[in-house]
Parts: structure tokens; sequence; C-alpha cells
């Protein structure tokens, strides 16, 4: 399949009454569709993995068309120019999120990224640390608490970050760091509890919200159930 024919296809799909909705939820972009996310996931399954058309795909600026791109890629041969010129092109959090937790996370330079994307001044390059991060949570069981334990010294001084799509991206790393296992939901619980004391209001804010799901009775019966394997 080539760059045409998966626009062709996402084209057929195409519905400005999604579009409008995408829009009320933050979801904007210079060129978008409106193409439902199962039909997506059905052209990326039909393509399967193709590193080349990945990039091609990704260079039409076409959100529905940037998404394929994220599932057809293969992780192996994702470099790091490759990586920064993505994720300066981020223009919402739901192509930030998505590239996040179906392509950047499965790399080899993963956690490298989002220590220095932390450090970027850019909204969607910050919150691709982050998203990066919570992603790297849910799908790498094998990986050891040390990154994770690393990175709350970010998620501290990112905190004060005021912007919602950062401030939000700073929590959902937070809270999936602390549910991973018991030893790092008492320090993301410790982490929670030294923000609170923060004079910033979104500090303690990412806190508060931390703070009420780790110690939610769901997240401790989880968490009971792993010390018990």
């Amino acid at each position: 399949m080539n760059v045409r024919t998966v626009l062709q296809e996402l084209r057929a799909h195409a519905d400005a009454r999604n579009v409008e909705g995408m829009a009320r939820y933050g979801i904007r972009s210079a060129r978008i569709y409106g193409v439902p996310g199962p039909v997506i996931r059905q052209i990326a399954h039909g393509i399967g993995r193709d590193h080349a058309l990945a990039g091609r795909l990704w260079d039409t600026g076409v959100f529905e068309a940037r998404a394929v791109a994220a599932l057809i890629d293969d992780p192996a041969l994702v470099d790091g120019p490759q990586m920064e010129r993505w994720v300066s092109a981020f223009d919402s959090w739901a192509i930030c999120d998505h590239v996040c937790g179906k392509l950047f996370d499965r790399t080899a330079l993963a956690w490298p990224k989002a220590r220095a994307w932390s450090r970027r001044r850019a909204e969607f390059t910050r919150r691709a640390a982050f998203s990066l991060v919570a992603w790297l949570a849910v799908h790498d069981k094998p990986a050891p608490d040390g990154p994770f334990l690393g990175f709350l010294p970010v998620i501290q001084r990112t905190a004060a970050d005021d912007r919602p799509m950062v401030a939000k991206a700073v929590n959902w790393a937070l809270r999936q760091i602390g549910k991973r296992n018991p030893a790092l939901n008492q320090q993301a619980i410790r982490c929670a509890e030294h923000l609170r004391r923060q004079t910033s209001a979104t500090a303690r804010w990412i806190a508060a919200d931390a703070l009420r799901e780790l110690r939610s009775a769901p997240v401790a019966k989880r968490l009971n159930r792993l010390r018990l394997r």
C-alpha cells in the first residue's frame, strides 16, 4: 500500500461531524478528516509493519495518516532524529499520547527522550515526556523500578507547570508509576505528599488527584494481589 491509497481510504471514511466532536475535546489539527478510531486501526492492521511508509504518512500532516503511521512503524527502526521530528509536530494531546503509547514507548530511546523532553518548554513536547512515562509504566511490565524512581524528581520539578496539557500528563505519569507495584506506590505517595506542600496550586491539584487514586480501595486491592504472587 502507498500513501495515496491510504489517504484515499481515510477520506472515504471522513466525517465532518466527528471533526466537530473531536474539536470539542481539544483534538484539532490543520488537516483532519474525522475518521473513527476502529477504521484507523483496521487500515493499519491491513498494512502491517512498514517503517518507510510510516515516515511518508507522517509527512502528509494529516491527523489520521499520522495515527496510522504510529501503528505501522517499526520501533526497532525509530531513531532519535525521527523522534525529534515527530515530537516537534505534535499539535494536540491526542496525537501526542497516541504516538507515545503506540510507538515511542517501545523504542530503545524512550527513557532518554522522556528525560530530555521534560526540560523542553514546548507544551506538547513536555507533555510527551510524561505521556511516555505513563505508557511505559503500563506497557513495560518487566522493567525494573529504577527508571521510574528516577523520574519522580522530574515530576516534582515540573509539577508547577500550570498548562493543562502538561499538568494532566504529569498527574497521569505519577498515578501510573504508583500503580505498578507496592514499592512504587509508596514512593509515588511520598512524591505526592511533597507536591501537596508546594505553593503552586497546580502541584497541589496533581498531588490531591494522585493521592485519591493511589490510596483508593481498588488500587490497594490490586497491589495486595501483587504481593501475594
